[in-house]
C-alpha cells in the first residue's frame, strides 16, 4: 500500500481531485504541474515550464498538457480533461482512471473498454526534458494510441489567445517533430522511443479556463494550439516514451533514461521523505548560479526565503556543499550592504531590512553544524552588513544613538510583511521592528563571537560596547510588563504597537537573545494561546479588530488578509525552536505534536510537500502556493532539532 493513495470514488468527484495538485521540478528551473487528474485548473500549469535566458530569464509554459485517446474496436476514448465555460469538462477523462499514485513518480493507470493503461511521467534531472511512459497492462487485440500536444508558449503570469503571428508550422525530426510558435522561443522537439505517424492538422482550442485564477480575480481563459496528433500502433505489454524537450534527443535513450531517472529518486514513502524531496525541488542551478527557489508554482528565488529556508533545506540533509554554493550566490549579489529580496538577470530589488541580518543566523547554522570556517570565506560580507546598517544604508535603514535599528521609507515594506495594496502597506511596521532588533543583536553578537576567534581586536574595539546597549534600549522600548510580551513595532509617531503578532517569538528563537527565560515563557505562552493553529501560526490574534481569518478573494482581498490573521507554517520554526529552549526535554511531546500534525496536509493541496499559507479560522484550508521551500525547510530544521534534544537530554 503507497504511503499516499487516492480512492478511485474521490478521483472522480471533481470538487475533490482539482484542488489536489503535484509539483516536480528537475532542479534547474524548470517544472511540471497540474492537478491529480491532469486538468489543469491555473495558468501555472504545464507539463514543460521551463527558464528562456533568451527572453529575460523568466519561467515559460511550452506543453501545455498531452491528450490520450485509446483507439480500440473503433471506438475512441479520450483520457484527456479540460474546463470550458459553465462547468464543461470536455474530455472527461478522469472518470477513466483507476487508479492513481505518487510515491516514486505521478503514476495513473486507466481502464478503457478492455484496455489498461499506464502513463508515468518526470522531468529529468538538470535537464529540460519531460518524459511519459505509456504502458500498455491489458489489451485483448491490437490497438492505437493518439497523443495530441497542447501548445502555450508563454510566460507562467500570462495568457494566450488564437493569433496570426503563432507558427503553425512544423518540422520533423527522428520519431516525431519540432515546434516554435514564436520568434525568440527554443524548439520544443516531441519525439517517442519509437516510430509513429503524425497527423499534421493545426488548431486551436478556444475558450480553455483555469478556475484558480478565476477564484484570484484574474484572467482565467486562453486558447491553446495544437499542430495535430501522433500515432502509434501497440499490443499488451508494449512500453513507449514520449519525450518532449528544448533539443533533439536521441529515441533509443529514452527507455534507459527514464528507469535510471526513477531509479535515483527518493521514494515518498513517509513524512520525512516527503519532506526531503520537496526540499530537492526548490533547488536550482542556472550557470554558476545555485538558488532557492521560494515557492512554486509562481515565485521566483527571493533573498529572505532562500536565508530562512537554507538550514532546513540544506543542512537537514547533510548538504554542506549546496549550503555553500547558495551563500556564495547570494554574496555576489550584494549591495550596499543588503541582498536582493527579488528579481532575475541582474534586475534585483533590495527591499529587504530582514534578510541581510537573517545571513548572519545562516552562517551560525552553518557553523554549529560544522560548516566551514565562516570568517575567512564570508567576513567581508558579513562587515559590509554591519556597517551598512550602523552607518546608514538603502531605505533609510540606520542604526541610531540608542544601538538599535530604524528605517522609515513611505509606501514601503521592508519586513516580511511585506504586502502593499494601492501603494500603501497592509502592515506598515516602520520605525523600530521588534524581529529586525532582535536579529540585528544576534548578528552583532555572532560577528563578536567570531571576530574573537579570528583576534580581529579592530572590530571588536568598533562593536564590542554594542550588545549591552542594544539589549538595554531593546527591553525599555519593546518589553510591556504589565501585557507579558513585546511590542511589534515602535515608530516616533505612533509610539508602540502591541498587536499580538508572531514576530516577537523570532526574538525567543535566536541564538543570542535578550531576553530572560521568564519573558521567553511569557512570550510563548501568549503564540501558543493566540497564535498556534495545528497548521503554523496566525500573523496576528483573532482578538484584533484588523484580523483576517479566511484568505480568498482577488488580488486585493488576499493581500489585505495574508498578514492579518493568515497562517504561515514556516513559523512552526521560531515557535518550536524557542519552545525547546525554554521548555527543554519537557518541550518535546508538544514540538513533536506540532511538526508532525502537518502529515496530515501531505494530500491536502500540494501532493506530498506543504503549502505557503493556511486560514487563520479552522479548518485552516491551505491557500497560496502549493509548495514553499520556507514551509519544507522550518519542519526539517525542528525535526533534526527534535532529535537533538531528545538525545541530549
Amino acid at each position: 500500500m503507497s504511503y499516499i493513495k487516492f480512492e478511485k470514488s474521490r478521483i472522480v468527484n471533481l470538487e475533490y481531485s482539482l484542488s489536489r495538485e503535484i509539483i516536480r521540478t528537475n532542479r534547474a528551473g524548470s517544472y511540471a504541474s497540474t492537478t491529480i487528474v491532469e486538468c489543469n485548473t491555473r495558468k501555472y500549469h504545464g507539463l514543460l515550464v521551463c527558464p528562456v535566458d533568451e527572453l529575460g530569464g523568466g519561467r515559460y509554459l511550452l506543453l501545455s498538457s498531452l491528450d490520450v485517446t485509446v483507439v480500440n474496436n473503433d471506438k475512441s476514448f479520450n483520457v484527456g480533461i479540460r474546463k470550458y465555460k459553465g462547468d464543461y469538462f470536455n474530455p472527461k477523462g478522469h472518470k477513466y482512471i483507476e487508479e492513481f499514485e505518487t510515491e516514486i513518480i505521478p503514476m495513473r493507470i486507466y481502464r478503457v473498454g478492455n484496455v489498461l493503461l499506464k502513463m508515468e511521467r518526470l522531468l529529468v534531472h538538470n535537464e529540460e526534458q519531460l518524459l511519459v511512459r505509456y504502458t500498455i497492462l491489458e489489451a485483448t487485440e491490437p490497438m492505437k494510441l493518439q497523443i495530441r500536444p497542447f501548445l502555450a508558449f508563454r510566460s507562467i503570469h500570462e495568457l494566450t489567445h488564437a493569433n496570426m503571428s503563432a507558427n503553425t508550422k512544423i518540422d520533423k525530426i527522428k520519431n516525431g517533430i519540432k515546434s516554435r510558435m514564436y520568434d525568440g522561443f527554443p524548439y520544443l522537439h516531441m519525439q517517442f522511443s519509437k516510430k509513429v505517424d503524425f497527423v499534421h492538422v493545426p488548431d486551436w482550442y478556444l475558450g480553455v479556463e483555469y478556475p484558480e485564477e478565476q477564484k484570484r480575480g484574474y484572467d482565467f481563459s486562453e486558447d491553446l494550439f495544437t499542430p495535430g496528433f501522433f500515432e502509434v500502433n501497440a499490443v499488451k505489454g508494449d512500453s513507449i516514451v514520449f519525450s518532449a524537450s528544448t533539443k533533439e534527443e536521441k529515441p533509443s535513450d529514452f527507455e534507459q533514461k527514464f528507469a535510471e531517472t526513477v531509479e535515483r529518486k527518493i521514494p515518498r514513502d513517509s513524512f520525512l521523505n516527503c519532506l526531503r524531496n520537496a526540499a530537492q525541488q526548490f533547488v536550482e542551478k542556472r550557470g554558476e548560479d545555485t538558488l532557492i527557489v521560494a515557492g512554486y508554482p509562481w515565485f521566483g528565488s527571493w533573498g529572505r526565503d532562500t536565508f530562512i529556508s537554507l538550514p532546513g533545506l540544506a543542512l537537514a540533509r547533510y548538504k554542506l556543499k549546496l549550503y555553500e554554493a547558495v551563500l556564495d550566490t547570494q554574496v555576489r549579489r550584494m549591495k550596499d550592504g543588503l541582498f536582493p529580496n527579488m528579481g532575475t538577470g541582474g534586475n534585483y530589488a533590495f527591499n529587504s531590512i530582514d534578510a541581510p541580518l537573517w545571513f548572519f543566523w545562516v552562517l551560525q547554522q552553518f557553523v554549529y553544524n560544522g560548516g566551514i570556517d565562516c570568517c575567512s570565506k564570508y567576513g567581508d560580507a558579513a562587515k559590509s552588513v554591519l556597517n551598512a546598517y550602523k552607518n546608514g544604508t538603502t531605505f533609510n535603514i540606520h542604526m541610531r544613538d540608542d544601538g538599535l535599528i530604524y528605517s522609515e521609507a513611505p509606501g514601503k515594506a521592508l519586513t516580511w510583511m511585506d504586502a502593499v495594496v494601492n501603494g500603501v502597506p497592509v502592515t506598515p511596521r516602520s520605525g523600530y521592528a521588534v524581529e529586525i532588533n532582535a536579529l540585528w543583536y544576534n548578528a552583532v553578537c555572532f560577528a563578536l563571537e567570531m571576530a574573537k576567534v579570528e583576534k580581529d581586536q579592530d572590530f571588536i574595539n568598533e562593536f564590542g560596547h554594542l550588545p549591552a546597549l542594544i539589549k538595554k534600549s531593546f527591553l525599555e522600548l519593546f518589553w510591556n510588563e504589565k501585557a507579558g510580551y513585546l511590542a511589534d513595532y515602535v515608530n516616533d509617531n505612533e509610539g508602540r504597537n502591541m498587536f499580538v503578532r508572531p514576530n516577537m517569538v523570532i526574538a525567543v528563537s535566536l541564538p543570542y537573545s535578550m531576553l530572560t527565560k521568564e519573558q521567553m515563557k511569557k512570550i510563548l505562552d501568549i503564540a501558543d494561546r493566540e497564535l498556534v493553529t495545528p497548521r503554523g501560526l496566525r500573523t496576528l490574534s483573532p482578538g484584533n479588530k484588523f484580523y483576517k481569518g479566511i484568505y480568498f478573494g482577488n488580488h486585493e482581498e488576499r493581500d489585505n488578509a495574508y498578514h492579518q490573521g493568515t497562517v504561515w507554517p514556516w513559523l512552526f520554526g521560531p515557535f518550536c525552536e524557542g519552545w525547546l529552549k525554554v521548555y527543554e526535554k519537557q518541550g518535546i511531546n508538544k514540538v513533536r505534536k506540532l511538526i508532525f500534525g502537518l502529515e496530515e496536509v501531505m494530500s491536502e493541496h500540494g501532493i506530498t510537500t506543504l503549502s505557503e499559507i493556511h486560514d487563520g479560522d479552522p479548518p485552516h484550508a491551505p491557500r497560496g502556493a502549493i509548495s514553499q521551500a520556507w514551509s519544507v525547510g522550518e519542519v526539517l530544521r525542528i525535526i533534526d532539532l527534535i532529535d537533538i534534544y531528545s538525545k541530549n537530554n
